[in-house]
């Protein structure tokens, strides 16, 4: 399942994914191409995804940059 994500990642939006996403985390790939803004609490949601399991896709740059600051 892709599930497509797009404009601002803030805390808010995170609480809801995590409901969302509370399943199987293997079986869902997450395209990031239309996301413009991004909080802390996103960028540690999406390690958290990734390291369950989950494929993120068209990752920004900067929120790529900015997951691998925060795993150091």
């Amino acid at each position: 399942m892709v599930f497509a994500l797009s404009g601002h990642m803030k805390a808010e939006e995170v609480a809801e994914l995590k409901t969302l996403f509370d399943r199987d985390y293997r079986t869902i790939v997450l395209d990031l191409g239309d996301v413009r803004l991004a909080d802390r609490d996103a960028v540690k949601f999406l390690l958290d995804c990734e390291a369950g399991g989950m494929k993120l896709e068209n990752c920004p740059a900067y929120v790529r940059e900015w997951m691998a600051r925060e795993k150091d």
